[in-house]
């Protein structure tokens, strides 16, 4: 039942407003219009371009090659031309002198004249007779002698027929003393045998003085000269060395080294004299490669065919000369023996066009064909690129050191 309390009459009824429609529920934060993130898309974009563009900036073609090494036993005999042929050799020398100051124990008045052996030399088919007294004249205009005959074989240019004779200077004096030098006989001037008559001295003259000269003891001078002939010996090595051209090599056993007693000085310290020592050495050099490839011809087994290659080092060879060492001689005969450490040498234009345009199963498969690679490794860059540019210039060869 209704009571009159619960009629409220109309004219005290307070009019309610409606909510507004988009007022959320109560406890509830109003929502926002959502937006596309523009900026770390554009950021993402960017470096996925920047990270592609790197890896094509970056990208190459290579590989890296270490080269073939073949240890040999070599004990085979050689024949080079100079300068010239599938061989050739060259002849080099070095001179330098030693000196001491000692004290003197008085003075002497000699004269006396230099004397030494010299190699005659025929390039004429037919024998060649000299007589006693026969003339050898140096580049200098220095006269020798022979003071008996001789009679010289015959022979040819390439291998001419030889003797060996003693010679005396003509006229007394310390200025005879000479190096190893070569000799023209006078006699034949304006004849034939002017060019195919001819000697060569491989040790110095010795023994030439004149006027009065210092005295030294006997022992002394012979512990001086021990001394300085030992300097001189690690000098005239080091001087050779520095004489070897550029891509040849000097093989142990392939040089000559004399030594001439100079005569006693006095020196500028009164009571005292110079005691000197000449030495000179003359060494036969070969180019590396040229000799490398000789080498390698003549070992059985090796099935060398003719690849470039280099020797790595000579100091396990042997060389001896068949005949004495003759600068003027056109070839030089010798035999070899000992162990070549030989290494191929790789031509990188010629690696570059056998893998150009190969797949890299296809180019490790090529170069397994070239005797000259021991080792390959192969860089394609971007990772998804498997094969080599067409052009063999846009592919870089790298040869590391072989080991």
């Amino acid at each position: 039942m209704r009571t009159l309390d619960d009629i409220v009459p109309p004219s005290r009824r307070k009019e309610t407003s409606p909510a507004p429609a988009n007022n959320p529920p109560s406890g509830r934060e109003p929502r926002q219009k959502s937006q596309f993130p523009y900026l770390t898309f554009i950021v993402i974009v960017l470096v996925i371009a920047a990270s592609v563009g790197a890896l094509f900036y970056f990208s190459n073609a290579k590989v890296e090659v270490t080269p073939n090494t073949v240890s040999a036993a070599v004990q085979s005999s050689f024949t080079a031309s100079q300068s010239a042929g599938a061989l050739p050799f060259e002849i080099i020398t070095a001179e330098k002198t030693a000196s001491q100051s000692v004290t003197g124990s008085g003075t002497k008045t000699v004269t006396s004249s230099a004397s030494g052996n010299i190699t005659i030399y025929n390039t004429q088919t037919q024998a060649q007779k000299l007589v006693t007294n026969t003339r050898f004249a140096t580049s200098a205009g220095l006269i020798f002698r022979i003071h008996a005959p001789v009679t010289i074989p015959g022979g040819t240019t390439a291998k001419p027929g030889s003797i060996t004779a003693k010679a005396f200077a003509d006229q007394p004096g310390d200025s005879y003393n000479v190096g190893p030098t070569s000799f023209t006989v006078p006699g034949f001037a304006g004849t034939p045998q002017a060019s195919q008559v001819y000697a060569r001295s491989s040790a110095a003259m010795t023994g030439g003085a004149s006027g009065s000269v210092p005295v030294v003891d006997a022992a002394t001078e012979t512990k001086t000269r021990e001394a300085l002939t030992a300097a001189l010996g690690t000098d005239l090595v080091a001087s050779i060395e520095e004489r070897i051209p550029a891509g040849y090599v000097l093989v142990p056993g392939a040089s000559v080294t004399t030594y001439q007693e100079l005569s006693t000085t006095p020196s500028e310290t009164t009571g005292q004299a110079d005691i000197k020592e000449q030495g000179t050495i003359t060494a036969v050099v070969f180019p590396n490669a040229a000799l490398a490839k000789a080498i390698a011809s003549s070992v059985a087994g090796l099935n060398y065919q003719g690849e470039p290659l280099t020797l790595a080092s000579t100091d396990s060879l042997q060389l001896t000369p068949d005949g004495t060492l003759d600068p003027d001689a056109p070839s030089f005969s010798f035999t070899l023996s000992g162990t070549a450490s030989l290494i191929y040498t790789v031509d990188s234009a010629r690696i570059a066009a056998a893998i150009a345009g190969e797949t890299r199963s296809s180019a490790e498969v090529a170069l397994t064909n070239y005797p000259e690679v021991k080792r390959a490794i192969i860089i394609l860059r971007p990772f998804w690129r498997q094969t080599f540019p067409q052009d063999p210039s846009s592919i870089s060869v790298v040869v590391d050191e072989a080991r």
